[in-house]
């Protein structure tokens, strides 16, 4: 495990993100900033609040077949986004 702070994360991300496949790295971010584990998403799925969340997962799924199905709202204007979806 390594730990290092956000500044060196931002210098070497691209090191950071490799080594994090085959070990788990700690992003120290600060006094008043928690800490955050960066780890590949297979290995942090199993234990993970938010995939390990039934509902989630089932409107994650749900999102995917909607996708598949062609069920999506296009934006055409980024300044005015609810004129396409209300």
């Amino acid at each position: 495990m390594r730990v290092i702070t956000a500044r060196e994360f931002r210098e070497k991300q691209k090191d950071y993100l490799n080594l994090a496949e085959t070990e788990r790295v700690i992003i120290h971010r600060g006094k008043k900033r928690k800490s955050v584990l960066l780890i590949p998403i297979d290995e942090g799925t199993e234990t993970d609040i938010f995939f390990s969340d039934p509902n989630i997962l089932n409107s994650i799924k749900e999102g995917i077949e909607d996708v598949k199905a062609g069920k999506v709202t296009t934006i055409r204007d980024l300044k005015n986004i609810w004129a396409d979806i209300l």
